[in-house]
């Protein structure tokens, strides 16, 4: 649940497309009638190119901001949009970037990378060239790896709104991802290995667990099976981070608490009327703020950062204490740890996290074990909480490069 490097920041810049006919085979959407190619979870709709990069080029786009002493290719990066379904289970359509590594290797392994908290939609990997999650997906397919790294439903030119932290929305534009991406490697006449490798920050560290046991224990996939798992400073009981957003105990409380409720209230119903949950003035316009075009500087300068004071109290003593359909929601995310893996898991959070306090990681660590698990849970220093998956990367490389092997 990151708000990007520096918390508060505006778009800085485009992406640079190519053109579809540079590509090196047709990306026209899967044959069928409308409603066959609706069904179709992972149905390839549309490509462009976003980057192509030498390996020194890599390596300058993260300097001072990763550690770039890992990157051995060049990298070619493409928007993929492709279909899947929402919260309701709904068809829809979702955005992805794909990057493949410039090594000539025909068969490639596989990350699927899923981001953390972002509120604009402009701000994801396929988006922005200056984002984190773009960042990370250069640097992951510059060791040799084919990269997935979805924006999730209602990001980036997906349709419709982001149900964010929704489980079943997370699977499936997660998984239905790997398959677009399959899919498009394939017309570039490369294949991507079975065993996939996920991993993910913050938002994206619940996702991960979500993601991992859907392709193991539930076979979400014909094809893609588990390679390991490898979430970052995630709030893996939500529950206990809601509550504590609305304790202002978290930094960041309010804009947090408010991205949940109103994401959550447009799934299950949280409050009749803005106000129920909402102190005057911002009823009459938070939720506007938070419609996946305004910025987190935009939401900012609109609204007070302390959950108390956005908040009416009585709603928050529902997010502390909830019952009734929020209780039975947030319990499937209370518990996204709470199975058994049988591929290598390394869990990662900074003891310095001020976002995501690193019990989380302990919490999930403890529901693994007790599953009989054996997962390693590594503190990779005092570090804040975007600072945290910066110095957990390098070592999430290296825990996939020794997962392959032993696998």
């Amino acid at each position: 649940m990151t708000l990007r490097r520096t918390g508060i920041r505006i778009l800085a810049g485009a992406a640079v497309l190519g053109s579809v006919s540079a590509l090196p085979a047709p990306v026209s959407a899967a044959a069928g009638s409308p409603s066959e190619r609706r069904a179709q979870g992972g149905a390839v709709v549309s490509v462009e190119q976003a980057a192509d990069l030498t390996a020194e080029e890599v390596a300058g786009e993260l300097r001072g901001k990763i550690d770039s002493s890992q990157v051995r290719y060049g990298v070619t990066a493409y928007r993929v949009t492709y279909r899947t379904t929402d919260s309701a289970g709904a068809p829809t359509t979702a955005s992805q970037l794909v990057v493949l590594p410039k090594n000539g290797a025909r068969h490639l392994s596989t990350v699927s990378w899923l981001h953390g908290t972002t509120v604009y939609r402009g701000d994801v990997a396929t988006e922005n060239p200056r984002s984190n999650d773009r960042l990370v997906a250069l640097l992951f397919a510059s060791t040799g790896r084919a990269v997935s790294a979805p924006d999730y439903v209602g990001l980036g030119s997906g349709e419709g709104f982001h149900p964010y932290g929704d489980p079943r929305a997370t699977v499936a534009a997660s998984v239905d991802g790997l398959r677009a991406a399959r899919t498009f490697a394939h017309r570039t006449g490369r294949e991507l290995k079975r065993k996939v490798q996920v991993s993910g920050f913050s938002q994206g560290g619940p996702a991960t667990m979500l993601v991992g046991r859907a392709l193991e224990q539930k076979g979400a996939d014909r094809y893609f099976r588990l390679g390991a798992l490898a979430p970052v400073s995630g709030p893996y009981n939500l529950s206990a981070f809601e509550a504590a957003a609305a304790d202002d105990k978290i930094a960041k409380a309010s804009i947090y608490l408010a991205y949940f409720a109103i994401a959550w209230n447009r799934m299950y119903g949280l409050y009749t009327a803005p106000g129920d949950a909402f102190r005057s003035p911002y009823d009459s316009k938070v939720e506007g703020l938070f419609d996946g075009h305004h910025t987190v500087g935009q939401i900012v300068s609109e609204i007070p950062m302390a959950s108390r004071d956005l908040f009416t109290e009585d709603f928050l003593n529902k997010i502390r204490k909830p019952d009734g359909v929020l209780k039975e929601k947030l319990r499937p995310m209370d518990n996204t740890c709470d199975w058994r893996p049988n591929v290598p898991v390394e869990i990662f959070h900074g003891r310095g996290d001020k976002d995501i306090d690193f019990s989380h990681s302990a919490y999930c660590a403890d529901q693994l074990a007790r599953n009989g698990a054996a997962p390693r849970l590594t503190d990779v220093g005092d570090y804040d909480h975007n600072a945290s998956v910066r110095q957990a990367l390098p070592r999430i490389i290296r825990f996939f490069d020794e997962s392959a092997k032993t696998g």
